[in-house]
């Protein structure tokens, strides 16, 4: 078979499904070097132009979790796996990507009385939380004094950077967007492979792994995983950049957890900063701070892999038939204890 032109054979080639390519990459060792390299090229630039974005206004029924039978759905209607126990061998993922000798940022704020939370969220992350794996912990805080001393395993470490303090609550959560960009950009970039960000009045209860590794990740929020769109607690004010109409939205996302690739969640942190900004200079504040222009990304900027509500739970709430393990849970807390202002 002859092409007219190498954009020809490009474009027959992407059309090849990623079973193909992993069956061409297992099968060109006959046909040599060149081969498996161009397998390899393909299935690269493949990944880095997967960004899987949708229009404004796009009218299509809302995405279930729960079926009607009951049972959970592991898909999103764009294809991304829904994270939930039970889809995935821990064993084999876990070993598939230590092979690549990967190193995993985590961000945690805790600022205030927040230090409070930190023993209780490192020790069990030491205990549970990509357990193998090198893991590099950003903390940053007003009360470095604070900072309990906690024994951290083998390719683990933790660096303490110091911040501001806040009088206002909504000012920490609208600010920390800014710190994720700006720690990314300066160190984040040369340092890990995947960033997380997640909060500190949490605690693992159970193994958190491999499985929640990819481009661009969200978790759908514990509260409103069986609840439908026109209920979800978006920014509903068009004078806000987070503004999402009633009639649009696939999943509520918890800003509790943001993850993927640092580069994918670099360019999150930087447009959700750039529309807090935005915000701030015409005196408005979205409903949910930095979750509702998380949510406004995602609505437009599809997550590559969706984590269940396993990964972000609520210690007040009962189990249910869907959440078969909890791994990630935000603690009982009396904010008004915690929280510098109302």
């Amino acid at each position: 078979m002859k092409f007219q032109n190498i954009n020809t054979l490009l474009l027959i080639l992407a059309g090849i499904s990623v079973t193909g390519l992993i069956f061409l990459g297992y099968n060109s060792v006959s046909f040599g070097y060149k081969e498996i390299r161009l397998c390899l090229n393909l299935t690269k630039v493949h990944q880095e132009n997967s960004n899987l974005q949708s229009q404004q206004g796009l009218s299509y029924n809302q995405p279930s979790v729960v079926g009607l039978d009951g049972k959970v759905i592991a898909v999103t209607p764009w294809l991304a796996p829904i994270v939930w126990e039970g889809t995935f061998d821990s064993f084999l993922i876990d070993s598939i990507y230590k092979q690549q000798n990967i190193t995993i940022a985590t961000t945690v704020f805790a600022l205030g009385k927040y230090t409070q939370f930190l023993k209780d969220f490192l020790e069990s992350a030491e205990q549970n939380y990509f357990v193998g794996f090198h893991v590099h912990y950003y903390l940053f805080t007003d009360h470095p004094e604070q900072v309990p001393a906690v024994k951290l395993g083998e390719g683990r470490q933790l660096t303490v950077l110091t911040v501001a303090s806040s009088n206002r609550w909504q000012e920490i959560t609208l600010r920390r967007m800014e710190k994720l960009e700006k720690l990314i950009e300066s160190r984040l970039v040369n340092e890990a492979d995947y960033v997380f960000s997640l909060d500190v009045d949490t605690k693992f209860y159970g193994r958190w792994g491999a499985e929640s590794l990819g481009r661009l990740i969200g978790v759908i929020h514990p509260g409103y995983y069986q609840t439908h769109r026109e209920q979800f607690p978006y920014e509903r004010r068009p004078e806000s950049q987070a503004y999402i109409p009633v009639a649009e939205g696939d999943y509520y996302y918890g800003g509790a957890v943001i993850g993927g690739l640092v580069k994918d969640v670099h360019e999150v942190a930087k447009t959700c900063r750039e529309q807090l900004d935005i915000d701030a200079a015409k005196s408005v504040e979205a409903a949910w701070q930095e979750e509702s222009h998380l949510n406004k990304y995602f609505l437009y900027n599809k997550p590559s892999k969706v984590l269940s509500p396993e990964y972000l739970w609520q210690d007040f709430k009962p189990h249910t038939n869907e959440v078969k393990i909890i791994r990630f849970s935000q603690v009982i807390k009396n904010y008004a204890a915690v929280r510098p202002n109302p």
